[in-house]
């Protein structure tokens, strides 16, 4: 069986997602082993050399999104992830946010779980403090949610559902925006994940997760790299300053421009 990693890459008027993707890349291979692949539509970009695999594609359907590092809605080009099982040209895929960073082995593991699908049920930040970022449920009726930064899967009847699922919540936003009563009107793969999940699984939520929780800096925190080792500069509730080392931890960096500065900084 073929196992790879396909990330997905589409830049926009602030953040360079193909660069962040081709840095992980290495990353992808030097932790987890395996050949990594991009979707993307910057057919040109001098750092696709990084990557074992490039499958050109249109972004889709575009929308915009308030990233709290920037100050400012920007276009996001993220809603083709439903098309994840039909792109990979692995049977076997570990699917990645180009800001997802690969700091250890950890997901060897679920590689070599047989599950047919599995991502992340729950996320929390690394510096402890309460948010909104990470709710574990969403819309009026507090809905479990699970995460999209993440996805394993074998190509099967099952997980082709599970997209296909995905495909229909997304080309029918509206209508599930009314169904689960969700107030903000951006489309997420998360939700539309979560709820695929759901309808695939019988509205019964004991649904295979990754056995771990997804470890996330959030926009308002200052990630630090030496070159060998992470850190999270932030407040704590009593404005102190504070920081916590991340070592061998994978981790989502939820601020994009946080990641490409932490990264320039030490280039």
């Amino acid at each position: 069986m073929t196992t790879g990693a396909l990330l997905f890459a589409f830049n926009n008027e602030r953040t360079d997602y193909v660069k962040l993707a081709s840095w992980n890349a290495q990353r992808i291979r030097r932790f987890l082993e395996i050949p990594v692949a991009v979707v993307t539509d910057s057919a040109d970009h001098p750092d696709l050399q990084a990557f074992d695999r490039v499958i050109v594609s249109e972004h889709g359907n575009s929308g915009a999104r308030y990233f709290e590092d920037y100050g400012q809605s920007v276009t996001w080009h993220n809603t083709n992830r439903t098309d994840a099982y039909s792109l990979s040209p692995w049977q076997q895929t570990l699917v990645l946010d180009a800001d997802y960073v690969v700091d250890s082995d950890s997901l060897k593991m679920v590689l070599a779980s047989d599950q047919h699908f599995m991502c992340f049920r729950h996320a929390f930040d690394v510096s402890g403090s309460d948010n909104d970022f990470l709710m574990p449920t969403f819309g009026r009726y507090k809905f479990p949610m699970w995460w999209a930064t993440v996805m394993v899967f074998c190509k099967s009847k099952r997980t082709e559902l599970i997209f296909d699922m995905m495909s229909m919540v997304k080309q029918h936003w509206q209508h599930y925006r009314d169904i689960y009563a969700i107030e903000k009107s951006p489309y997420r793969n998360d939700y539309a994940l979560s709820i695929a999940l759901a309808m695939v699984n019988g509205h019964v939520l004991t649904i295979p997760s990754i056995p771990w929780n997804m470890a996330s800096v959030l926009p308002k925190d200052r990630l630090v790299w030496n070159g060998s080792q992470w850190s999270v500069h932030f407040l704590d509730r009593n404005n102190n300053r504070r920081r916590v080392n991340l070592n061998g931890t994978d981790f989502h960096a939820m601020g994009k421009k946080n990641l490409e500065q932490a990264l320039a900084d030490h280039s």
